[in-house]
C-alpha cells in the first residue's frame, strides 16, 4: 500500500524541488546594489556565489528532465522505459543532484555569513578611525542587504536540496520494490 504513494510522493517533491531552485535562481541573479561611488556590486563578483547558482541551475536542469517520466509513472504506474535503467538511474542520480544541491548550500551559507560578519567587523573599525557615520551606515546598510538576499536564496536552495534527499530515499525505496523485495 505505501509503494502506492510512492510515486506520486516523488511526483509532488520534484514539482516542489524545481519551484525553489528556480526560485533561489531568481533571487540570487536579481541581487547587486551600487555604492556611492557608483561602483556595483553584483551576485557574480563573489565566486561562491556563481557556484551557488550553477548548483541550482543543473538541479533545476535535473529535476526538468525527469519531470515527464515521474509524471507517466505517477498516472500508469508503468515506466516509460521499460528496461529497469530507470530505477537504477533515479537512484543514483537524485543521490548525486542531492549531493551538488547540498554543496552549494554550504558554499553559499559559509561565505554569505563570513562575509557579512568580516564587513560589518570592517565598517565598526572604519567607524573607531573617525570615519562619516551616515555614509557608512548606508553602505553598511547595502552591504547587510546584499548578503541577506543572497542567504534567503540559499535558503531556498536549502529547500530544494531537502526535498530532493527526500525524492533519493523514496527512490531508493522504489527501486528496491521493483526489484521484488517489498510488496
Amino acid at each position: 500500500m505505501a509503494s502506492k504513494s510512492i510515486p506520486a510522493s516523488i511526483l509532488v517533491l520534484r514539482i516542489v524541488t524545481l519551484l525553489a531552485l528556480v526560485a533561489s535562481v531568481v533571487v540570487l541573479v536579481t541581487d547587486h546594489f551600487t555604492l556611492q561611488d557608483g561602483t556595483q556590486q553584483h551576485f557574480q563578483d563573489i565566486h561562491a556565489y556563481r557556484f551557488v547558482l550553477a548548483t541550482a541551475a543543473i538541479g533545476a536542469a535535473y529535476t526538468l528532465i525527469q519531470l515527464p517520466f515521474d509524471i507517466y509513472y505517477a498516472c500508469t504506474r508503468k515506466r516509460l522505459i521499460r528496461n529497469g535503467c530507470m530505477p537504477e538511474f533515479d537512484f543514483y542520480a537524485d543521490k548525486l543532484v542531492s549531493l551538488v544541491l547540498a554543496s552549494g548550500v554550504g558554499a553559499g551559507f559559509g561565505v554569505g555569513f563570513e562575509f557579512k560578519r568580516v564587513l560589518n567587523d570592517l565598517f565598526l573599525l572604519l567607524l573607531a578611525l573617525g570615519e562619516d557615520p551616515v555614509s557608512l551606515d548606508e553602505e553598511q546598510s547595502k552591504d547587510n542587504d546584499f548578503f541577506n538576499r543572497a542567504n534567503i536564496a540559499t535558503g531556498v536552495l536549502l529547500v530544494g536540496a531537502i526535498c530532493m534527499a527526500v525524492i533519493s530515499v523514496l527512490s531508493s525505496i522504489n527501486r528496491t520494490s521493483n526489484r521484488g523485495y517489498f510488496g
